[in-house]
């Protein structure tokens, strides 16, 4: 019996000794390769938007390819140091690199609903925080040639399969879209993808982005 117990007792650790490394891995491991893929995306985006360009009011953001830097999102709330690439798509090889737009939404300033999900735990969470956002905050959003400031109007907790939020207008997808809209998505609650977290934003302006100011930092 003793012997049992004491099999029974190593088992345990040795389960305990596993989850934890893959604890460790989820928080820390995918958070390293985020980093990483933000830091390259920024470096490329960065060399674009410096690129010249004799006719730079004509470059569309609808050439960005699958899985490149489209714009960079701010969050003043979370402070100075909040900011990350935006990737043009949203399946999991797209989100482990950063937040990324639902593609066939409005792209940054458009007519429409700009649509950009992202994680909230693992592969540095860069949506951990949006339960935080209350009406009329601000949501950044950098491109080449334009900073568009986005205000937050609301937030809903949807079910996964809810997907009328991503509608040009939200939950009236048989509406013709006039306003430029934001919608932030995200899973909750935190580390269950039971039901996701929607925040809603509005158009409030629009304003030259400084050429000499890098994409990230």
């Amino acid at each position: 019996m003793r012997a049992i117990i004491r099999g029974l007792g190593e088992l345990c650790i040795t389960a305990g000794l596993i989850l934890l490394l893959f604890v460790t891995y989820q928080l820390w491991g995918t958070g390293r390769y985020t980093q990483d893929q933000q830091d390259r995306l920024g470096e490329e985006l960065a060399r674009s938007w410096k690129r010249s360009s004799p006719e730079p009011a004509k470059v569309t953001l609808e050439k960005v390819k699958l899985g490149k830097g489209l714009a960079t999102i701010r969050i003043p709330r979370f402070g100075a140091d909040y900011r990350y690439v935006i990737v043009e798509g949203v399946e999991q090889s797209d989100l482990r690199k950063g937040p990324g737009h639902y593609p066939g939404t409005a792209m940054p300033g458009g007519v429409g609903n700009f649509v950009v999900s992202g994680h909230r735990t693992t592969y540095s969470a860069p949506f951990n925080r949006v339960g935080e956002l209350r009406t009329g905050d601000r949501i950044l959003i950098d491109t080449r040639e334009k900073q568009f400031v986005y205000q937050v109007t609301g937030r809903k907790i949807v079910k996964p399969t809810a997907v009328e939020v991503t509608a040009p207008v939200p939950f009236r997808p048989d509406d013709r879209p006039t306003d430029r809209l934001i919608t932030l998505t995200t899973c909750h609650p935190k580390y269950s993808d039971a039901e996701r977290m929607i925040i809603f934003g509005r158009l409030t302006s629009e304003i030259p982005r400084a050429r000499a100011a890098a994409p990230v930092g």
